[in-house]
């Protein structure tokens, strides 16, 4: 392919050299630069790789695609200027690979809350209607039937547009993709040509990158700012900043809610740990889901289902017949009588709904056992927060470790115990090793009683030291039961 090719979409401020050549690949990480590469240098969080142009070089690299042009350059080599380097290796990406989110209907969900699982349900939604169709989601990515295992909630650019143009080639008619609000700061999803949008939720979350709760907002609406006029955005309005997604958009709006009116209404008529009776745009129908977060997710569902054209009635009954998503309030029964559910809650707004479900399923008759901590090297200013979700809301939290990184797991539970005062305090303990803290709240528990082992979810891992160990909460919560 010439490299004129995937420049087409790429605003170029100058060029020096020959535009008219062939490349054999496009890459922005310098160590997998060979002959004929053409090198992205982006700024990255940690690097800039302006500062690896000439290993790129080195390593024969054709063409060179940056910000700030060197201050020495070779005649034999193609450089071009570019305003935002991100942005336009996206561009590129999406042109190497054939430009594949315009071969099919391409849909993300960005929020903090609930990405996962309405990109999953809509994936086994559309799958179970008979279409063909991808997914690319924090916990699997999947392209038609075939599993891809998935390494960030967004892929980069390149593999991004990989896995599309492989959903392509398979005969998907449908992609759903979590959009995460760091891939949409770092430019991953430029190019790409979505159909639809999804807002769930904003909450207090990813503070360590963005900084401040206004700059991952302004993130976040970006994506809405972007969409096409024949997409649709539609929004979450139970969330205070759910019409704030829409004020600039160009494309169709909507809205689901669970408390006003909207164009996708549901309500809770009954709910148990076995499911919920919904009514949806007036029609009931019971879900094997619990609790008012996963209501308002499968509202998303079923409004995004009708606005691709779907028939409301078989996406009601193919509703009812979907499960949770693995690590998602995932029910687990005890022998001996007492019930744990493994959720993803690492924020305190999740956690809080989480929590906030269970005990009105419970309704006092039972006691809730949450165990929880919080990531480190990450935002340290919700520490105290996610102790004080797990105390108010259980008979007993136990703090512990979750993915430390490269922090000391007692500093980070020192953090934690920051938001307690002495009666809090009284509610919780205190246990850095996460499987003796979850052996703990199961020898606690009693029939009837609810343990929570929150954080981790589907995560099969711990993280200490950087070293990635082997650890998954389901197997440690089975083991307890024998």
């Amino acid at each position: 392919m010439q490299l004129t090719d995937v420049l087409q979409n790429v605003i170029l401020l100058q060029t020096f050299g020959n535009l008219e050549i062939e490349i054999t690949n496009i890459q922005f990480d310098s160590r997998k630069v060979d002959s004929g590469s053409v090198f992205v240098a982006t700024q990255g969080t940690s690097s800039d790789g302006h500062q690896f142009i000439e290993t790129a070089l080195e390593k024969g690299a054709v063409a060179i695609v940056c910000e700030k042009i060197p201050l020495s350059i070779k005649p034999e080599i193609c450089y071009i200027q570019v305003s935002d380097s991100a942005d336009a290796l996206g561009q590129m990406a999406s042109a190497w690979y054939d430009f594949p989110s315009s071969k099919l209907t391409l849909v993300g969900v960005t929020g903090t809350n609930g990405k996962t699982t309405i990109a999953t349900l809509l994936y086994h939604l559309f799958k179970k209607l008979g279409h063909k169709s991808g997914l690319l989601s924090t916990v699997c990515n999947y392209i038609d039937d075939r599993v891809i295992e998935a390494t960030h909630t967004t892929p980069d650019a390149l593999n991004l547009n990989e896995l599309l143009s492989e959903m392509v080639k398979a005969g998907c008619k449908y992609a759903f993709m979590e959009v995460s609000s760091h891939s949409i700061d770092q430019r991953r999803i430029a190019g790409l040509e979505f159909d639809g949008g999804i807002f769930t939720n904003i909450t207090r979350d990813h503070i360590d990158y963005h900084l401040t709760f206004e700059n991952y907002l302004k993130v976040k609406k970006r994506f809405f700012d972007d969409l096409p006029e024949n997409a649709f955005a539609l929004t979450n309005i139970d969330d205070k900043n759910g019409q704030v997604m829409l004020q600039n958009t160009k494309a169709k709006k909507f809205s689901y809610s669970l408390r006003a009116i909207a164009d996708f209404k549901t309500k809770i008529l009954e709910q148990g740990f076995d499911g919920m009776l919904l009514e949806i745009n007036n029609i009931e129908v019971n879900v094997s889901f619990i609790g008012r977060f996963n209501a308002s997710n499968l509202s998303a569902v079923y409004g995004t289902a009708v606005l691709l054209g779907q028939d409301n009635m078989e996406v009601l009954r193919i509703i009812s017949s979907l499960h949770s998503v693995s690590g998602r309030f995932e029910t687990l029964r005890s022998p001996s009588g007492y019930t744990a559910i493994v959720d993803y809650a690492h924020t305190p707004d999740a956690l809080n709904n989480v929590i906030g479900t269970i005990n009105q399923i419970l309704q006092g008759n039972g006691r809730l056992i949450t165990v929880v901590g919080c990531g480190g090297n990450r935002d340290k200013g919700k520490r105290p927060m996610m102790a004080r979700e797990a105390v108010d809301g259980s008979w007993k939290a136990i703090l512990t470790s979750d993915n430390p990184r490269f922090e000391e797991p007692q500093d980070i539970i020192n953090d934690m115990l920051t938001g307690l005062d002495l009666i809090q305090k009284t509610k919780s303990l205190t246990i850095v090793d996460r499987r003796e803290a979850i052996k703990t709240a199961c020898a606690l528990a009693q029939p009837g009683d609810i343990v929570l082992v929150a954080g981790k979810g589907h995560e099969d891992y711990q993280i200490i030291q950087g070293i990635k160990h082997h650890f998954d909460d389901r197997e440690e919560v089975q083991k307890c039961f024998t």
